[in-house]
């Protein structure tokens, strides 16, 4: 069935297998196109945005994702977590005289709301979405943990800066799609590597340096083969606490990568019928990013971990099925619909921040419970006789916002709802707009705030070396690069805290010249967009269509085009050269 995106006007195709999830799951079919689900979800999700506010339970000052400015009761995360309040107090009946959705954001405002979700943590103030962290900061998305800063999307990390959807990763920096690798520094989609840097597309390499698409190599320098000698030597040469020499060689590799071709999908490890990025593991998935572990799913984005039969969700998974929908939902968890922050949970719909409970509908903060709406208790044959009406009332009485977009049951939360603006939120990191754009879509827009930072330092005030700073940097106030002319959440200042310094005396690295918001738009621009084009191999038989590459071996195809299509996020006006499958791997692998 094709479609017309009620909120971009743009058509969109609900196939077979579509209806039959949601037959399956026992909702409608969507009236928003796949990106603009996409985004409505992500615009929900404020990984970085932080402020100091007043703890409502204690009224002490504390760090959280929600500023002073709006109207939530917020608690730190040990006072929303304890037995000293009951969120069913807050508990109302269902008014069958007012939109489903208006009830709910009157709800969220009276709930009170956790200030940052991070559990178990020591030492770590500053971090967002973070479970088990220690002597962290300005980490978010995140699980287990030890002495990683300015890092969004790591898992198992020791000594880790500035980096970006990593895993077990040791004593490395400007990481980015990176796993289980020691001493690995400005390197994207790498895996086993040791003692490296500038490294693209590789996989078990030691002392390796500005290379792209090895395997199973030591002692390689722009792709060219070194004694153990000469390649000491180079690197003794390399200047690499100095910023210049370092941005002298990402100019040099940045060319380099263009000279080689890299395949349609970066996928890892077993994958079977697959179409998306960044996956591994996975059997059965369509325009799914960032997942591994998974089967059955589609228009999935950061999520896996033993999930399948799921559609529509933003970090979630973990042994859960049949999500539909989701934010930051699952653990061990299923048949959960239109929610965020659930986990453990069953039979969910329309709820936030619900955990270890079933059959809930339009719930906030509950913890073990079962048939409740609106957090208010009904016995088993109450709440089976009240929902069907409630999903009745929706579809009667829908919520219009304020651009028309009407929103029945079936949709998620509207996005002119959420409790952050939309530059708060990860929907201004994959898909940014400006303020302007985002007003005349609907969305709110937080403007910055004033700072009355005094700049100690200016950019081009920065040592060059790290062996020229000392320690009065920690005091200084440094100007960002960008200087707030950017749309990147920019600070425009920063400070440099001892952690941080230690850090890049010890692997000899150069201060950074943007802020931490600065630097991680710029890792995100690294990847690839959360979008697909639909392009034939650029294998022209003996070398690439725009004849920079030349291949090493015959191809099935011989002379000939190669006649592969696929489905790609490589956009058509890219400079990379883009291989299918077994192409790529008559020529890396």
């Amino acid at each position: 069935m094709n479609k017309v995106c009620q909120n971009c006007k743009n058509q969109f195709t609900i196939e077979p297998e579509d209806f039959v999830f949601y037959e399956k799951i026992h909702v409608p079919a969507p009236t928003f196109c796949p990106e603009c689900r996409m985004v409505r979800r992500m615009a929900w999700r404020n990984e970085r945005a932080l402020y100091k506010r007043k703890n409502d339970f204690s009224g002490e000052d504390i760090i959280s994702v929600i500023s002073s400015d709006k109207l939530y009761k917020i608690y730190d995360y040990h006072s929303w977590w304890s037995d000293n309040w009951d969120p069913m107090d807050y508990g109302t009946d269902y008014n069958f005289n007012k939109p489903f959705f208006e009830q709910f954001s009157d709800l969220l405002k009276r709930v009170p709301m956790i200030a940052l979700s991070s559990g178990n943590s020591v030492r770590s103030e500053y971090a967002q979405h973070a479970l088990d962290s220690k002597d962290c900061y300005l980490i978010s998305a995140a699980f287990q943990n030890e002495n990683v800063l300015y890092s969004n999307r790591t898992a198992q990390n020791n000594n880790l800066v500035d980096s970006y959807l990593v895993d077990h990763m040791e004593l490395s920096y400007e990481a980015i799609n990176c796993g289980a690798s020691y001493r690995l520094f400005f390197s994207y989609g790498c895996e086993n590597c040791i003692d490296s840097w500038f490294l693209y597309d590789c996989r078990n390499c030691s002392n390796c340096f500005g290379c792209v698409g090895l395997r199973n190599k030591s002692y390689y320098v722009f792709n060219s083969p070194h004694t153990k000698d000469s390649y000491e030597k180079f690197f003794r040469e390399f200047n690499s606490g100095s910023y210049k020499a370092v941005e002298e060689i990402k100019r040099k590799h940045k060319e380099l990568i263009l000279k080689f071709p890299r395949k349609y999908i970066y996928s890892f490890k077993k994958t079977n019928n697959v179409i998306g990025d960044i996956i591994g593991e996975a059997k059965n998935c369509y325009k799914c990013f960032d997942v591994v572990s998974v089967e059955d799913c589609k228009f999935v984005v950061w999520g896996g971990m033993t999930m399948r039969d799921t559609y529509d969700g933003y970090g979630l998974g973990a042994k859960a099925e049949l999500l539909y929908e989701v934010v930051d939902t699952g653990i061990g968890g299923s048949r959960s619909k239109f929610s965020i922050v659930v986990w453990g949970s069953h039979d969910i719909q329309y709820s936030y921040n619900c955990h270890g409970s079933a059959n809930l509908f339009g719930c906030i903060g509950l913890r073990t419970k079962s048939y409740c709406i609106l957090n208010k208790q009904y016995s088993k044959e109450e709440y089976e006789e009240l929902a069907p009406k409630i999903i009745k009332h929706m579809n009667d009485m829908p919520y219009i916002d304020k651009k028309g977009r009407v929103y029945r049951y079936g949709e998620f939360f509207p996005l002119e709802l959420s409790p952050f603006a939309y530059n708060e939120t990860i929907a201004q990191e994959y898909f940014p707009l400006t303020r302007e754009q985002a007003i005349e879509k609907g969305y709110r827009w937080k403007d910055s705030e004033t700072r009355n930072y005094k700049i100690t330092l200016k950019t081009e005030q920065i040592p060059d070396h790290i062996k020229d700073v000392d320690d009065s940097i920690i005091n200084k106030i440094i100007q960002c690069q960008h200087q707030g002319e950017c749309n990147e959440q920019c600070a425009t200042a920063f400070k440099i805290i001892k952690p941080e310094l230690e850090f890049y005396r010890k692997m000899n690295l150069p201060l950074p010249r943007l802020c931490p918001n600065c630097r991680h738009y710029q890792r995100i621009k690294q990847r690839n967009p959360l979008k697909l084009w639909h392009r034939q191999c650029q294998c022209a038989g003996t070398q690439s269509d725009n004849k920079v590459y030349q291949n090493t071996i015959q191809h099935f195809h011989s002379n000939e085009h190669c006649p592969n299509e696929f489905e790609t996020t490589y956009s058509p006006d890219r400079k990379e050269i883009v291989y299918c499958e077994k192409c790529y791997q008559q020529e890396v692998v």
